[in-house]
């Protein structure tokens, strides 16, 4: 089965194309034009070089954030709507849990975090299991600070990864022992990862259909909130 996967919950665009026997292409998109532009063309131009067409997919992977606001739907948006269109089982799957992935192999307990903007970040806890990760905490959103009194009242070695934590490094470590920090190359969930994890749950028919694929906000937007703060101020 071939599976295309779309991670788009952070400034980056990340696309995958694979199936049980491997990752046959995949691309990133960082820091440019917005998800908007990026996705679609990206999409077009990973099925070409790879000499695949739409109809030879079997399924559809995507990103559920938590994540930035235009990014997730961009990205969701257009996995379900290549799903609709083609009749594909989908997989949706948390970013921060992705992210986790990419540091399975970890003896100490893990903390994902990605940058949410506002001087806030989203992170969860998990634990390394045979195959993966599981998760120990939902996730959460707020300062820094709430996340480093999280890691200074636990006496565990912790790894965190994500490019929230590289960003917020100063602060999280200031207070906290026994706390590491995972490569810039795991800042951000790809969907290489996402993929990965996607291929099981199709074969174990654990999938949902675009209906039922839902993003993952901790928060309002900023439009929500710029709207919310006009309404009280009239």
């Amino acid at each position: 089965m071939l599976v295309l996967a779309l991670e788009t919950s952070t400034p980056q665009t990340s696309i995958a194309l694979g199936s049980e026997q491997g990752v046959v292409a995949s691309a990133v998109v960082s820091w440019g034009r917005g998800h908007s532009e990026v996705t679609v063309p990206a999409i077009e131009r990973l099925l070409a070089w790879s000499e695949i067409d739409l109809d030879q997919l079997g399924g559809v992977a995507v990103g559920l954030g938590p994540g930035l606001f235009t990014g997730l739907r961009v990205g969701i948006s257009t996995a379900k709507g290549l799903a609709q269109v083609l009749r594909l089982p989908m997989v949706g799957l948390g970013s921060l849990d992705v992210l986790a992935y990419s540091v399975r192999y970890a003896r100490e307990r893990i903390c994902a975090v990605l940058d949410a903007k506002r001087g806030e970040v989203f992170w969860s806890f998990y634990r390394s299991v045979p195959g993966g990760v599981t998760r120990e905490t939902e996730p959460s959103v707020g300062p820094p600070e709430r996340l480093a009194a999280e890691l200074e009242a636990s006496p565990e070695e912790t790894l965190l990864v994500g490019g929230g934590a590289l960003m917020h490094r100063r602060v999280l470590e200031r207070d906290a022992s026994g706390v590491d920090f995972a490569s810039t190359a795991n800042a951000f969930p790809l969907a290489v990862w996402l993929l990965e994890l996607a291929i099981p749950r199709f074969h174990r028919e654990e999938t949902s259909s675009p209906h039922g694929i839902v993003p993952l906000y901790l928060r309002k937007s900023d439009a929500e909130i710029n709207w919310d703060r006009r309404a009280r101020s009239a």
